[in-house]
């Protein structure tokens, strides 16, 4: 829904305080004399005081608050703990991978009991073709001089030869069942890590040097995921962000001087530079959000005050004024002179709510007819 409409004309606000030009037109019974004064043309813009790296922290996890180590208003460092979320799940995840882990590193490591057997089993394997390999160079030897007979030789190297497989086939399955554990124990450090990485963001950190402007949960109290529980920002750095409608975001550009009146600080008018104008229409407000940053220090640190700017546009130390019910339409105004009542044309110069410059057809003696009641 677009906000209440405001006269185009509206655009410089608490005219009084910040420049000086309540309506003091020379007011006599038979006419009004212009005034020589400075006059301003500005944008009006509302906002709100707000933290440099100011940012709102969300739950990564939902789980229940075990621990609160930070209350508004307190000072905190970067990567200084905030909260600790615990979580039954990801408690019962990181143990698995640890009980995962500790079993791969011990079938892993030497002497661990699934490498103990296979090796044995390798060893017996060797020692029995160590011993089918003598026999049969011996039946070998044997044959040679027909002190055996040719099946009793056979059978002798069919024994080495089906030892010698076996060892072949122990010392392949241990170096495999090695390799695979080996594989085991690296996947399970990896998964442990992860597990390990993943309850570390139940310990919720500050991103910055600053201040906990506000916590939203206390201990003990439920947290869901993507849920807000805090506000961190800087304590001693503050931009305004602003919204200027829609309509006047052609008049504005970076670099222009802003007037600010912060509800906090009566009576107080504080200076600051237009720094950046952000592209996107906030279709919902009708409005654009710009940036600015103050040439002083607030006297406090809060955020989110609310305030009111004026974005100077142009502005004249002398101008020629009057008042702008005084002007009639198509640029012109009554003026008294010897000859009786007479219709100038005149041309504006800068506007504001009440008042309007001449830049041309009037000066300073001129009388201007009608004669009315000013009002503040």
């Amino acid at each position: 829904m677009k906000p209440i409409n405001r006269p185009r004309a509206a655009t410089i606000i608490f005219s009084t305080a910040l420049f000086s030009a309540t309506l003091t037109a020379c007011q006599q019974e038979n006419g009004v004399k212009p005034e020589v004064k400075p006059l301003m043309e500005a944008v009006y813009a509302s906002g709100f005081v707000v933290s440099k790296d100011e940012y709102e922290i969300f739950a990564q996890v939902e789980g229940y608050l075990a621990d609160k180590l930070v209350n508004d208003g307190d000072a905190v460092k970067k990567g200084e703990p905030l909260f600790v979320i615990e979580a039954g799940q990801q408690s019962a995840r990181y143990r698995m991978a640890k009980e995962t882990f500790d079993l791969a590193a011990k079938n892993y490591r030497d002497g661990s009991p699934v490498l103990a057997e296979l090796k044995a089993a390798t060893e017996t394997a060797r020692s029995k073709m160590q011993f089918d390999s003598l026999n049969f160079v011996r039946y070998a030897n044997l044959l040679k001089g027909n002190a055996t007979s040719q099946s009793e030789y056979d059978r002798i190297k069919l024994l080495y030869e089906n030892s010698r497989n076996e060892y072949v086939l122990q010392k392949s399955r241990f170096e495999r069942t090695k390799n695979q554990t080996y594989l085991d124990w690296q996947n399970a450090k990896n998964q442990l890590v992860i597990a390990g990485d993943e309850s570390g963001r139940y310990i919720v950190r500050s991103d910055v040097d600053g201040l906990v402007f506000m916590t939203a949960k206390e201990k003990g109290e439920m947290v869901r995921r993507n849920e807000a529980i805090a506000v961190v920002g800087k304590k001693d750095a503050f931009y305004l962000q602003l919204n200027i409608d829609e309509l006047d975001v052609q008049r504005v550009r970076e670099g222009q001087e802003v007037l600010v009146k912060i509800d906090a600080y009566p009576g107080k008018i504080f200076n600051a530079k237009l720094t950046k104008v952000y592209p996107m229409v906030d279709r919902r407000q009708q409005a654009v959000r710009a940036d600015a940053t103050l040439n002083e220090t607030l006297p406090g640190w809060f955020s989110g005050l609310a305030l009111e700017a004026n974005i100077i546009i142009r502005k004249k130390d002398q101008a020629i004024v009057i008042p702008k019910n005084k002007l009639l339409p198509g640029d012109s105004v009554i003026i008294q002179s010897d000859e009786g009542s007479k219709k100038v044309k005149v041309t504006k110069g800068i506007e504001t709510l009440d008042e309007v410059e001449i830049v041309e057809g009037l000066d300073t003696g001129a009388r201007i007819e009608g004669v009315t009641e000013l009002k503040n």
